[in-house]
């Protein structure tokens, strides 16, 4: 765990961390979290159970199954109750961090977590969403579209990675 989370935070991510399976499905579902990376084999609590109850309360949320158990059955279980991937143990960071880029491009909801953003900041320049606003460091307010709006909102919320032009 020590190690995914040095890789993850390395890559840019936050990262919460939690080892027992009676705290991580509480943990998950209270935090404002983009994807969770669930081992199967946790004290408490197994992984699938755990998955099982992400499911039914943030349906949306991207899970990647990270486990030493990689029976055909193990792995046809956490895919079937709704894991996006499955990754078996030992895997490399490099592997895994591709696997949880792939999994958040392919989220339809991994923007969800800005979407409230109202204000962004960048050197002397203030953008006011809500007010579809941008104020240069001289005090000049200019104009922003519904269009652009959605652009910068989408941007902000994929802070941490490349944006293609598609999306």
């Amino acid at each position: 765990r020590r190690g995914l989370c040095d890789a993850l935070k390395f890559a840019g991510y936050g990262v919460l961390e939690c080892g027992e399976g009676d705290k991580a499905g509480p943990m998950a579902m209270e935090s404002t979290i983009d994807l969770v990376l669930l081992d199967v084999m946790l004290p408490r609590k197994n992984g699938f159970e755990i998955l099982k109850e992400l499911r039914a309360a943030r349906p949306g949320l991207p899970v990647i199954m990270v486990t030493a158990r990689g029976s055909e059955s193990d792995r046809v279980k956490g895919l079937s109750d709704g894991a996006d991937d499955y990754v078996i143990k030992p895997f490399s960071a490099m592997e895994l961090l591709a696997r949880v880029e792939a999994v958040l491009r392919r989220s339809p909801g991994r923007a969800a977590g800005l979407m409230d953003v109202n204000t962004l900041r960048a050197d002397e320049v203030t953008i006011n969403l809500q007010r579809r606003e941008v104020t240069d460091a001289p005090g000049a307010v200019h104009q922003l579209s519904d269009r652009e709006v959605s652009i910068l909102r989408f941007l902000a919320a994929s802070r941490e990675r490349a944006v293609e032009r598609d999306e």
